[in-house]
């Protein structure tokens, strides 16, 4: 079992990117990584474990560990960080309140803008491809 599967969306081109870049990593190699938009266009719940719908996995990032703890929003980037070289110092000061809580505030912040920022992101790829 990896030590950590990552959940993302395949079909955002900002959520590409970003997973594009942590794939970069020379820890990456160890971790699983699962496009859960293969999930939804299929309607099938059943690869992503317990406490996972497709809808949800949508909707937040997700991380799940060896263990089975599954990790949502900001609590998941810190899960992350802490399995990447260059990240682990992030991870270890995001995952301990008052930090914790602040990213998970920021998180949330962010979501409502991310239609837009993705839509500039398909006119910036169509411009430069």
């Amino acid at each position: 079992m990896p030590a950590l599967t990552v959940y993302y969306d395949g079909s955002c081109p900002l959520c590409r990117r970003e997973i594009a870049f942590y794939q970069g990593n020379p820890d990456a190699a160890q971790l699983a990584w699962h496009d859960v938009s293969v999930n939804f266009q299929a309607n099938d719940d059943s690869s992503l474990g317990d406490g996972l719908s497709c809808q949800r996995a949508m909707a937040f990032f997700h991380v799940r560990d060896a263990q089975g703890n599954l990790f949502e929003g900001g609590a998941a980037f810190a899960r992350l960080w802490l399995e990447l070289r260059g990240w682990r110092l992030a991870g270890r000061v995001f995952s301990v309140w008052p930090f914790s809580w602040a990213i998970n505030v920021g998180y949330k912040m962010f979501l409502p803008i991310r239609p837009t920022v993705q839509k500039y992101l398909l006119k910036w790829d169509a411009r430069h491809s």
